[in-house]
């Protein structure tokens, strides 16, 4: 394992943490926009927040989504938390590894939207399900990120096989 200088260590875990938060952040305001797509009655409105979805989506969440599992793996690797060595450091991986392939593939749907309403007008019920699956997607994300918050701020213990291992070597190598 490398052991990072304080100063890297900090500067990882402002990068880590801005992008982590920022990726929540930009999700919780796309639901605001898919909501705002799916119940306004005012056809401007639901160009708007599609056209803004998408937009969101490519400049702002999917550079944050790449940013966090990569800057969470640096800080993993450079302390002592270590990346198999605790369950909430694996489970904070698998959610936003899986978080980022499912935004990827859901990518296709937002495009698809933006480019309707970029050439006509939505009626109230018209792709009614495309519509209500991107507010349950974005619901749905929100809700992993604040999990993978949640494992960051309390880490919760629990050491893997690996990291009892590694634990046990360490202290037996310190013993004289």
């Amino acid at each position: 394992m490398m052991t990072m200088t304080p100063r890297l260590r900090k500067f990882a875990l402002t990068a880590h943490v801005t992008s982590s938060v920022g990726w929540l952040g930009a999700v919780a305001g796309f639901l605001a926009l898919s909501i705002a797509g799916l119940t306004s009655d005012n056809a401007q409105i639901v160009r708007a927040a599609y056209l803004g979805m998408q937009l969101s989506a490519w400049f702002v969440i999917v550079p944050l989504s790449l940013a966090s599992p990569l800057t969470g793996l640096v800080m993993s690797l450079g302390t002592t938390w270590g990346l198999f060595r605790h369950y909430w450091v694996l489970m904070k991986l698998l959610i936003t590894v899986f978080a980022t392939i499912l935004l990827l593939v859901h990518m296709q749907p937002i495009g698809h939207l933006a480019r309707v309403v970029a050439e006509t007008t939505l009626s109230k019920g018209e792709l009614g399900g495309l519509r209500i699956q991107l507010v349950a997607d974005a619901g749905a994300a929100v809700l992993a990120l604040l999990v993978a918050t949640i494992l960051s701020v309390y880490k919760p213990r629990g050491m893997t096989p690996y990291g009892w291992r590694k634990h046990h070597e360490e202290r037996t190598a310190s013993q004289p």
